[in-house]
């Protein structure tokens, strides 16, 4: 199985209806394969077969029939396959120019389809994973997932559809949400403080190239980061922690990947981040050197922070759109690959780019 479940469509499960391959559906949304499990049903597998691609919520509600344990729910769990489309998924995965493998990694065929409001109850009553209603954080911590349903999940884009999900749901919600505005009125005028503070023991010749190299760094520091620390994800310790963990430093921007003031990395995580760079070019380097290749780098975090903002959420230059197709495509397409967000330079590099995006980006 891929890292999250396919969609699979109404005509697909009714299709699978016999001792040969049995599909059935629960809530008309999830879609198991008891196929293996016809010999072990206490019931026998002809009660299965009656019911062989159709949906099984009422009969195993049902009373007089025989109501089921909440046992034989954790026991229908283990033959999990993938999510019944809904007409709308159904009719844009049967559209002309889809790529279908889209749904086996986020189950979303379009960018338009990261705008549509999720509906919570529909949501939550499916997929058993958080309710939007709901501070998200908590339900993670203490939610008993595995890590391979978790990642599942978290990259399945929901759109809350009215400002911001609640992430801790108390004094601490506001540290969670920034503007993308901060970043610029926070951290340029650091920039150029630092930058002369640099250029008070370099000339004006040394100063530039040193601050060029640490823009140029910035770009290497900026796809490293994206793709081993926060999408860590094969390689994230299975535990609640290290999940709840996930879910704060990247996570929950790939759950909720519309979310105008979650687009921007809030100023004291990128403290805890950026001390350890700071302190690694004072080691490397004299004073002066280090101070001018630190705000190069740190120039291009804002430029970073405020792209990746746009390319979200504004109407972009030519060059810029194409740039913004490939990051999303990185949301709804393949988690995967599309590391880079101000360019595909290091993905290129070390052969993680997403390709075939420029027909899809003059098609739209």
């Amino acid at each position: 199985m891929g890292p999250t479940l396919p969609l699979i469509t109404a005509a697909e499960v009714a299709a699978h209806n016999g001792k040969k391959s049995a599909y059935i559906t629960l809530h008309h949304r999830t879609v198991y394969d008891v196929t293996s499990f016809l010999n072990e049903h206490p019931g026998g597998a002809e009660l299965i077969l009656e019911y062989a691609g159709k949906d099984v919520t009422g009969i195993m509600a049902d009373i007089l029939s025989h109501e089921h344990s909440e046992s034989a729910y954790e026991i229908l769990d283990d033959y999990l396959i993938g999510i019944l489309a809904t007409p709308e998924e159904e009719a844009n995965l049967m559209a002309p120019g889809v790529d279908k493998d889209a749904y086996v990694l986020t189950g979303v065929a379009s960018e338009e389809e990261l705008s549509v409001t999720t509906d919570f109850d529909r949501d939550y009553k499916s997929h058993s994973f958080l309710d939007l209603r709901k501070p998200l954080l908590m339900q993670v911590l203490w939610g008993k997932f595995s890590k391979e349903f978790y990642l599942q999940q978290v990259h399945r884009p929901r759109h809350y559809g009215n400002g911001s999900a609640p992430l801790f749901g108390n004094i601490l919600e506001p540290l969670s949400k920034t503007p993308w505005y901060v970043i610029p009125i926070v951290w340029l005028p650091c920039v150029l403080y630092g930058t002369y503070l640099a250029s008070r023991g370099l000339s004006i010749w040394a100063l530039v190239p040193l601050w060029c190299i640490g823009l140029f760094i910035w770009t290497f520091v900026e796809y490293i980061l994206h793709r081993m620390l926060f999408h860590i994800d094969d390689r994230l310790p299975d535990h609640p922690v290290a999940l709840t963990l996930h879910f704060l430093l990247h996570g929950v921007h790939h759950y909720l990947p519309m979310d105008k003031l979650r687009l921007v990395m809030p100023p004291a995580l990128f403290v805890i981040l950026a001390t350890p760079f700071y302190r690694l070019a004072h080691f490397l380097f004299p004073y002066h050197i280090a101070m001018a290749i630190f705000c190069g780098g740190i120039f291009g975090y804002i430029c970073y922070d405020c792209t990746h903002y746009f390319l979200h959420h504004a109407n972009l230059p030519a060059y810029m759109k194409e740039l913004k197709s490939y990051h999303l495509e990185h949301h709804y397409k393949n988690y995967e690959l599309g590391f880079g967000v101000t360019s595909k330079f290091w993905d290129v590099v070390f052969g993680t780019e997403l390709v075939d995006t420029s027909a899809r980006s003059k098609a739209t």
